[in-house]
C-alpha cells in the first residue's frame, strides 16, 4: 500500500517538537510545578487574568465558531492599524505557513531558507515536494543578502523566501534596508514576526499594504501567553486573501482560542507590562550568562538567548540541567554547533538556572 503515497514523502525528515510538559514531569520524576521550563520560548507568566476569566465565563462552547472570525479580525485591525480585510487568523501561525506552502509550492518549485532558523519552513516545503535552497546566515546570524539576490541567476523556480525577525533561535533583528532590498526580488516574502513584541523595533505588518509580495505572520503564543490554545494570524495582500479564504478549513480557529485572543486584545496595556517584565529579565539573564566562563551568549531581541558553549559538551550540559528539572534547548546543526537556547523566564527561574550553571 505504501506505493500509493507521494514518492517525495519517503525521504521527508520528521520535525522534532519539544516534549509535552506532563511527559517530561513523569520521565524526570519531578513535580510539574518544580520544573523550570526554558526550552520552548513560552511566556512563563501565562495568560492574563482577564483571559482566564473570559474562558470561564463563556457559555457557547457547544456552538461552532465563526468561520469568518469577524470579531477577532476587527479587534486585530484596531490593534495592528491595518484593515480587517487583510487579516486571516489561524490555528497558530504554523497553520498559515502550511497553507502558504500548499498554495504556492509543488514538486519542481523551490523556497529560499536562511538557516539557522525555524525548522518548519523547510519541513512544510519538503512536505509539498519542493526544493529547499539554503543560504546560510553569516557568523553574526545576519542574512547573506547578496547570496540571496544571486539566486535569481539560477533557473530554479523560486516561489517563497522565508525570513524571521527576530530570528529564531539567534534572536537578531532583520534591518529595514535589507528587507526592502529583498522585497524587490520576484518572490513572495514570508516574514515571521512571532517574537516581534519583544523587539526594540516596530512590526512591519503595515508594509503588507505597500508590497504585494509580502506576508507577515504573527502569534498570540508568546506575548499573550496562550501557546497551548494555538492562535496566530497573517497580514496578507489584497490579491492573496480570496485564495486563502477558499482554501482554509471553515472552522480552523476554535472558540476557546478566539475568546482568549479577544480578551488579550481588550487588555493590551496589561500584555505590554508582561512583555516589559520579560525584556527587563532578558537583560538580566544575558548579563548573568555572560559571566558564566564557558558560555558565550548572543544579544537577542526575542524572549530567548542563544549561547555557544565553549570547552565542554552542550548536550551533556543540557542533560545535566534536565536532571535538576531545568529544561533548555540543545542544538548541534550547522551554524549552531555546541549551542543551547534559553527562554527568558521569571526572575526566580533565572536565579535557579544560574545557580545550576555555577555548580557545573
Amino acid at each position: 500500500m505504501q506505493t500509493f503515497l507521494n514518492p517525495h514523502l519517503a525521504t521527508l525528515e520528521e520535525y522534532t517538537p519539544i516534549q509535552p510538559f506532563e511527559v517530561l514531569s513523569a520521565r524526570l520524576g519531578i513535580p510539574a510545578e518544580q520544573i523550570v521550563k526554558l526550552d520552548a520560548n513560552e511566556n512563563p507568566y501565562g495568560p492574563l487574568p482577564a483571559v482566564l476569566e473570559a474562558l470561564a465565563e463563556y457559555n457557547y462552547y457547544h456552538i461552532y465558531p465563526d468561520p469568518q472570525q469577524t470579531e477577532l479580525r476587527t479587534a486585530l485591525s484596531k490593534f495592528l492599524g491595518v484593515p480587517a480585510a487583510n487579516i486571516l487568523p489561524g490555528h497558530g501561525a504554523d497553520e498559515l505557513l502550511d497553507y502558504l506552502c500548499r498554495l504556492f509550492l509543488a514538486p519542481g518549485n523551490a523556497i529560499v531558507n536562511c538557516p539557522p532558523t525555524f525548522g518548519m519552513y523547510r519541513f512544510d516545503a519538503k512536505l509539498m515536494g519542493a526544493t529547499v535552497i539554503e543560504i546560510p546566515r553569516r557568523v553574526d546570524f545576519g542574512l547573506d543578502v547578496e547570496g540571496i539576490e544571486a539566486l535569481w541567476d539560477e533557473e530554479t523556480i523560486l516561489k517563497l523566501l522565508f525570513l524571521t525577525s527576530p530570528n529564531n533561535p539567534s534572536g537578531n533583528w532583520l534591518p529595514d534596508d535589507e528587507l526592502r532590498r529583498l522585497l524587490k526580488l520576484p518572490v513572495m516574502v514570508i516574514l515571521d514576526e512571532a517574537y516581534v513584541e519583544f523587539a526594540d523595533q516596530p512590526s512591519r505588518a503595515s508594509w503588507v499594504l505597500e508590497h504585494e509580495n509580502l506576508v507577515v505572520l504573527r502569534t498570540f503564543s508568546k506575548a499573550a501567553g496562550i501557546a497551548g490554545l494555538r492562535l496566530g494570524y497573517g497580514i496578507l495582500p489584497d490579491w492573496l486573501l480570496p485564495h486563502l479564504w477558499k482554501y482554509k478549513q471553515p472552522y480552523n480557529v476554535n472558540v476557546a482560542a478566539t475568546v482568549a485572543g479577544l480578551a488579550s486584545l481588550r487588555h493590551v496595556d496589561e500584555m505590554e507590562i508582561v512583555v516589559e517584565k520579560l525584556k527587563i529579565e532578558r537583560r538580566r539573564l544575558y548579563e548573568k550568562l555572560a559571566a558564566v566562563p564557558y558560555l558565550r551568549p548572543f544579544p537577542s531581541q526575542a524572549n530567548f538567548i542563544l549561547c555557544r558553549v565553549d570547552g565542554r559538551d552542550a548536550l551533556r550540559l543540557k542533560q545535566d540541567l534536565e536532571r535538576q528539572g531545568i529544561l533548555v534547548r540543545h542544538y548541534r546543526t550547522r551554524g549552531l554547533e555546541n549551542c543551547i537556547r534559553i527562554s527568558v523566564g521569571r526572575p526566580d527561574q533565572t536565579d535557579r538556572l544560574i545557580a545550576a550553571l555555577a555548580g557545573r
